[in-house]
């Protein structure tokens, strides 16, 4: 081995850094990751001279992992970490997966992939795609790169199941992968045993614990604090389960606020009627629909008691009161005259932000900051996109709404500096919520009158210079 690092390096004998090394044999592929998680945490490691060739073995099926530690005096210790199994196919070549294939080793198919071995009809059939695609040297090793250790973390359950996730993963990721339930029920999160924000990016080796509470809506912001398809997409598909449920709500509100004020009742009239001259299936869509505002509750009125078509319009005919602040504040080419103008809830433009302007049926412009998440739903849609200025008005004194989250300590005291703080920087708190209450950690949802998106982001920077406060962001979509 040594010999061929001479004539591989062409170097000499003391020019070689690694001469020393070791084998550590464990009993399942789960404890080789355990093993290099305590390797790495008594040395250091040497990070592009790690090779895990067993999530990504060579083309002989050769699977162990590889790693360089710094010991005492700076010398280089090379460790190699296997299975009982793999070990023999290392040592014994392809032969060892036919000898394996007839139960040689007196192993079932079952204990082979227990060991992390593959069947070899699958190593056979991986060498044949390979020459097949004619991928060269330099291709193959591309290839193999994306899938190597750099992109992975490798971290554990209290129980010490292994769990693979992309690196820059989250707790919610770890606690989606382990099942939708636990992440639907995530409260907060123990990492290596101590409370930690549930922003918290997992490292190699950690020992994760979700702390579970009750099943509840997942607060919209919890897709920030996710990477993984698998976790984003539950988070999804409990929001709109949700949504729906809110839209139901309104659209009955409002279809009985609209009836209601022409002196009728939904409790004693089919819907029937509607839901025939509408073709819509059920009640339930029937209100949803209203409460999206895709449909006007007045006609459904109208359909339900005809006699009063023209009555119910005129009795809710008053029109919402349009948002002045918003005319006065806002300029671009082509607006209409007299359209609905509002600033979006979702990021709360401030004068300085640049912005952007959406224009949809039934709800007019909505004003959006060019960095707002939710204008992603109208990336193929150019219709819709309105180029928009500030006026000088709304750079002379206006007042705006912040919408901040901050991780802050979970201590006595610390949510009253918060709010001392953000006063004696000049901002008047008009709303707060504690969301993610942890034992050490909890997050807070404020809401803050603001000059500007300057005046914002100085009171960003006090706040982060505040040391119970672990990190502060405003919220855009």
């Amino acid at each position: 081995s040594i010999w061929r690092k001479l004539q591989r390096k062409a170097v000499g004998f003391s020019s070689l850094s690694d001469i020393y090394g070791f084998r550590v044999i464990v009993e399942a592929e789960d404890d080789c990751y355990r093993a290099l998680g305590v390797i790495h945490r008594a040395w250091p490691m040497v990070p592009e001279r790690f090779k895990d060739f067993i999530s990504t073995p060579k083309s002989n099926n050769y699977r162990s992992l590889h790693t360089t530690i710094v010991g005492s005096a700076g010398l280089r210790i090379e460790m190699q970490i296997r299975t009982e199994a793999m070990d023999r196919v290392a040592e014994d070549g392809v032969a060892a997966h036919w000898a394996y294939k007839n139960h040689a080793y007196g192993l079932d198919r079952e204990a082979m992939t227990a060991s992390g071995l593959r069947d070899p009809l699958q190593n056979l059939r991986h060498l044949v795609q390979v020459i097949e695609h004619g991928e060269g040297g330099d291709d193959w090793v591309e290839h193999a790169k994306l899938e190597m250790y750099l992109d992975q973390v490798f971290v554990f359950t209290p129980k010490g199941s292994l769990i693979t996730l992309p690196r820059g993963a989250m707790a919610l990721d770890f606690a989606y992968a382990v099942h939708t339930e636990v992440g639907d029920t995530a409260a907060g999160v123990k990492v290596n045993g101590e409370l930690k924000p549930m922003r918290t990016q997992l490292q190699n080796g950690d020992v994760v614990e979700i702390v579970r509470g009750q099943k509840r809506e997942p607060p919209a912001d919890w897709r920030s604090l996710t990477i993984t398809g698998r976790a984003r997409s539950a988070i999804r598909r409990q929001i709109r389960s949700t949504e729906r449920d809110e839209f139901l709500r309104l659209g009955r509100g409002a279809l009985d606020q609209t009836v209601s004020k022409a002196c009728k009742s939904l409790v004693a009239v089919s819907l029937q009627p509607a839901l025939e001259v509408l073709a819509i299936a059920t009640e339930a869509d029937l209100f949803e629909t209203i409460g999206r505002g895709r449909l006007s509750p007045v006609a459904v009125a109208e359909i339900l008691f005809p006699a009063l078509k023209g009555k119910i319009a005129s009795a809710v005919s008053k029109k919402k009161i349009q948002d002045n602040r918003a005319r006065l504040f806002i300029r671009g080419s082509g607006l209409t005259p007299g359209i609905s103008i509002h600033f979006g809830q979702c990021c709360t433009p401030l004068p300085g932000d640049r912005i952007v302007g959406i224009m949809e049926p039934e709800k007019g412009l909505t004003v959006h900051t060019i960095d707002c998440q939710k204008l992603a739903e109208f990336a193929d849609d150019d219709s819709v996109w309105q180029d928009l200025q500030w006026t000088p008005q709304a750079e002379q004194g206006a007042v705006g709404i912040a919408r901040l989250r901050a991780t802050v300590k979970n201590g006595i005291g610390v949510l009253g500096q918060v709010t001392t703080l953000i006063g004696e920087v000049g901002g008047n708190i008009r709303n707060l919520n504690l969301a993610h209450r942890q034992e050490d950690f909890f997050d807070v949802l404020l809401d803050v009158e603001v000059q500007d998106a300057k005046h914002a982001t100085t009171l960003i920077a006090a706040l982060r210079a505040n040391p119970s406060v672990e990190n502060v962001d405003r919220v855009k979509g």
